[in-house]
C-alpha cells in the first residue's frame, strides 16, 4: 500500500482584501501547495499579489485593515488560527522569511551575532554562549568571511551582500521547515546574486527545507526552482515544472513574461512588451482578469471567472484556450454577491 507524502504546505481559497479609502483585493481565491524539501518560485509582474502571499503566511499584514478568509496549513498548523505566543513560536521555527531588503529587515542597534542569537534564544532552550556558537556557525554555512568578528559587526557595516547572507543566516539559524523569500536578490549586482541563489540552493537540500522564492525575474526562477507558479491579479495562471513553464508555456501571461525577458535575448532586436497594464484591484475579479491585455480574448472572457484546467501531475492552467487540449478538472470559483 503505497503511502502519499502529505504536503508541506496547503492554501485554499486564499482571499486578502485591505480596507481603507478604498478596498483592495489583493488574493482572490488562491489555491497553492508544496512538498516538503520542495523549490516553488512564484512569478509576476509587480502587483500581482507575490508579497502579500507570503506576509500572510506569516500573518504579518495590518490587522485591523486586513480581511483574510480560507484556509493555510503549514506542516499540519492551521496558520489561520495562529495567535500570541504560538503565532510567535511559528514565526521563526516553522516558517521563516529573508526580506527583499535586509537594512531595514536587521535592527541596526543590535550586532549581527546578538540578532541571531536571540532568534535561537527565542525558539530553543540554550545558553546565550550556544546561542553565539549558532550564529558563528550560521555566518559559516553562509559564507561571510571572517565570521568571528562579523559577529561583533552592525548591519550598517556590512556591504549589501554581506547583510543578505546575514539575513540568510537569521532565516536559517532555527531550521525551518519553510523558507519564504521576498525577492531577496533585488538590489544586489549579478555576480553576487548568483553566490547567493546557488548558496540558498545548497543550504536549501542540507536543512531539507522547502522554499516559496518571489521574483519577477524569469532567470532567478530558473536557477533555483523545481516548479513555477505564475501569478496575475491575486491568483495563479499557471503553475509547472521549471521545464514545463519555460519550453511550453500555455497562457497568454505566462508567453508574454518569457517573450519579455532579457535573458539571451538578441541585442538587435526589440523586446516584446505586455501591452496594458495590470488592473485596478478595487473590484473582485468576475472575469479572466488578464482579458483587456490579452490577443487570444474571446467574448466570454469578459462574462466569467477561466476554468482552471490540469493537463498533467503539478499542471494547471486558467484559461479558455487550454479547453481543447485537457479536460476541465477544476471548476471556476462562482463570484461572490457584491
Amino acid at each position: 500500500m503505497s503511502h502519499t507524502t502529505p504536503n508541506l504546505l496547503d492554501i485554499e481559497g486564499l482571499e486578502v482584501r485591505f480596507h481603507g479609502e478604498r478596498t483592495v483585493h489583493a488574493i482572490n481565491g488562491l489555491d497553492l501547495t508544496l512538498k516538503p524539501g520542495e523549490v516553488m518560485t512564484i512569478l509576476g509582474e509587480s502587483g500581482s499579489g507575490k508579497s502579500v502571499t507570503l506576509k500572510a503566511l506569516l500573518k504579518l499584514l495590518p490587522e485591523k485593515r486586513t480581511a483574510m478568509s480560507g484556509a493555510m496549513r503549514v506542516d499540519g498548523i492551521d496558520v489561520m488560527a495562529l495567535k500570541g505566543r504560538a503565532l510567535s513560536d511559528y514565526r521563526g521555527k516553522t516558517v521563516s522569511m529573508i526580506f527583499q531588503e535586509p537594512a531595514l529587515a536587521l535592527d541596526p542597534v543590535y550586532t549581527i551575532g546578538d540578532q541571531i542569537a536571540e532568534a535561537v534564544i527565542r525558539h530553543e532552550r540554550v545558553s546565550k554562549r550556544e546561542a553565539m556558537d549558532r550564529a558563528l556557525d550560521m555566518l559559516k554555512r553562509v559564507r561571510i568571511p571572517s565570521p568571528e568578528s562579523r559577529l561583533k559587526n552592525y548591519p550598517h557595516e556590512m556591504s549589501g551582500g554581506m547583510r543578505q547572507r546575514a539575513m540568510i543566516a537569521l532565516a536559517l539559524a532555527c531550521k525551518p521547515d519553510l523558507l519564504l523569500a521576498d525577492e531577496p536578490t533585488t538590489a544586489l549586482d549579478a555576480t553576487v546574486q548568483i553566490q547567493v541563489l546557488l548558496l540558498l540552493r545548497e543550504l536549501q537540500k542540507e536543512f531539507g527545507m522547502g522554499i516559496i522564492f518571489v521574483t519577477h525575474d524569469i532567470g532567478v526562477a530558473v536557477e533555483i526552482s523545481d516548479r513555477i507558479a505564475v501569478m496575475y491579479a491575486g491568483n495563479i495562471v499557471e503553475e509547472g515544472s521549471v521545464a514545463e513553464i519555460i519550453k511550453d508555456p500555455r497562457h497568454p501571461y505566462t508567453k508574454g513574461l518569457l517573450e519579455a525577458n532579457l535573458h539571451d535575448a538578441d541585442p538587435s532586436e526589440t523586446l516584446t512588451s505586455i501591452p496594458g497594464s495590470p488592473p485596478p484591484l478595487d473590484v473582485k475579479p468576475d472575469h479572466c482578469s488578464f482579458a483587456p491585455r490579452c490577443a487570444y480574448a474571446e467574448a466570454r472572457c469578459f462574462k466569467a471567472l477561466p476554468p482552471v484546467l490540469k493537463p498533467g501531475p503539478g499542471r494547471r492552467v486558467a484559461c479558455i484556450l487550454e479547453e481543447g487540449r485537457a479536460p476541465v478538472m477544476t471548476p471556476a470559483r462562482e463570484p461572490e454577491p457584491a
